[in-house]
């Protein structure tokens, strides 16, 4: 037996259960950390024994993608495999390198970089998104009540969770920043007879988004929200795109939304933030999917996030973590993902099908761990001396009233208080 052998085993036996996972060298000498183990690696080159031990995940992603790592097993056992071998390591620091690199969703800030590298992520043609999302192409955190719904039921709950969160009524303004496939402003101008506005810097999205209007009153831009003039809209929804924007551009992405509102306007945004609240979720530096999908930045926790909306003039009134939520959706997600692999590389090419496998099962296992989540967060536009339209509970989210009682309403009809709201 080797002395590579022999390190590896002594590196996976220090406490806790090791790995179900097969080694597999160049020379063809094979490790086996379990008995009929579940996934099989096989190494190509020499150096990434060496990446392995040391926790280079950036360099063990690279291999991947250009095919110098070859893994045989299903998305699930890999994970499963991954979470208990980086428990082993403990002599590198393979878990926090992995979990770094699931946040590297942030961006640098300015505008040709964000738009160079959205174009990037998004570009890719439409029919391979539409291999592995839902029919309605929506590519954010879905909505499960039970757990074991599909993709596109999960989806259509989101849709309508957030309308009801908007309170939606027929002839509101929406605007929805980076709107993607347009999927939620044409479930918002069905649905609940919205008036919407949907921006999104992906030419592949807007055209698709364009082709499938049937309603006048949607209108779908190639544009950065930033860019966006008109004012005085009555709701906001930005679902997954703070993370586009950066951490250190959370003021300005408040304010702008803010500058767009009406008083008594509600603003629904929606992202990606790190759990640690002492500190923000920094990407791993370098590594090819680094440098294509998520150059720079940082995930900032919760309580930075809560603090920017209201530096901003919002009242936060409703928080929702969506942790659970998304951890089913990725997993939904990997596995329609490999069950159309051929189909995938024929319609985007061998690396990128192998970035987006490499990350959506990294970012599963992120979420699993706990080092990053997703929150939703419902603000209000305060009005002047006024409670504005808000409803005196969450009821409203999910009992489907669509036009609750609230202390900025007329309410004679329903309940004559005794004493006036405080």
């Amino acid at each position: 037996m080797s002395l590579r052998s022999e390190t590896l085993r002594y590196l996976c036996s220090r406490g806790g259960r090791p790995p179900s996972l097969r080694l597999v060298f160049r020379d063809g000498e094979a490790v086996d950390f379990v008995p009929s183990p579940q996934v099989t690696v096989f190494l190509r080159s020499p150096k990434l024994l060496r990446a392995l031990i040391g926790g280079d995940f950036g360099a063990l992603a690279d291999a991947y993608i250009q095919g110098e790592i070859v893994v045989d097993g299903s998305v699930e056992e890999i994970l499963q495999a991954g979470v208990v071998l980086a428990e082993r390591l403990e002599s590198a620091p393979v878990l926090q390198v992995l979990t770094r690199f699931m946040a590297m969703l942030a961006r640098i800030g300015s505008t040709g970089v964000d738009a160079s590298h959205v174009r990037y992520q998004y570009d890719a043609s439409n029919d391979f998104y539409r291999l592995w999302l839902d029919e309605r192409m929506i590519y954010s955190c879905a909505y499960f009540r039970s757990g074991s719904e599909d993709i596109d039921t999960a989806q259509e709950q989101k849709l309508e969770h957030i309308c009801r969160k908007l309170l939606l009524r027929p002839g509101d303004r929406l605007l929805d920043i980076g709107c993607g496939w347009g999927g939620l402003l044409r479930w918002a101008a069905q649905r609940r007879g919205a008036v919407g506005l949907g921006v999104t810097l992906s030419e592949p999205q807007s055209r698709y988004a364009r082709e499938r209007l049937v309603d006048d009153d949607i209108e779908i831009r190639l544009q950065d929200y930033r860019d966006v003039e008109e004012a005085a809209f009555d709701k906001i929804v930005s679902v997954d795109v703070y993370e586009h924007v950066g951490s250190r551009n959370l003021p300005a992405h408040f304010q702008k939304a803010s500058d767009l509102l009406r008083p008594g306007g509600v603003f629904l945004n929606q992202g990606m933030v790190a759990r640690d609240s002492s500190r923000e979720a920094r990407p791993a530096p370098g590594g090819r999917i680094d440098k294509y999908l998520f150059p720079g930045g940082a995930l900032a926790p919760l309580s930075r996030v809560v603090s920017e909306a209201s530096g901003a003039g919002f009242e936060v009134v409703d928080v929702e973590d969506l942790r659970p939520h998304y951890i089913r959706t990725l997993e939904r997600w990997s596995r329609r993902l490999e069950a159309r692999e051929q189909e995938a590389i024929e319609a985007a090419g061998v690396e990128r099908y192998r970035i987006w496998k490499v990350y959506l099962a990294a970012m599963a296992a992120a979420f699993e761990r706990g080092s990053l989540s997703v929150a939703q967060l419902l603000l209000y536009k305060p009005v002047k001396n006024g409670w504005g339209r808000r409803p005196w509970t969450r009821d409203y989210q999910y009992d489907g009233d669509a036009d609750p009682p609230s202390p900025g309403a007329s309410v004679k009809s329903r309940v004559e208080p005794e004493n006036p709201a405080p």
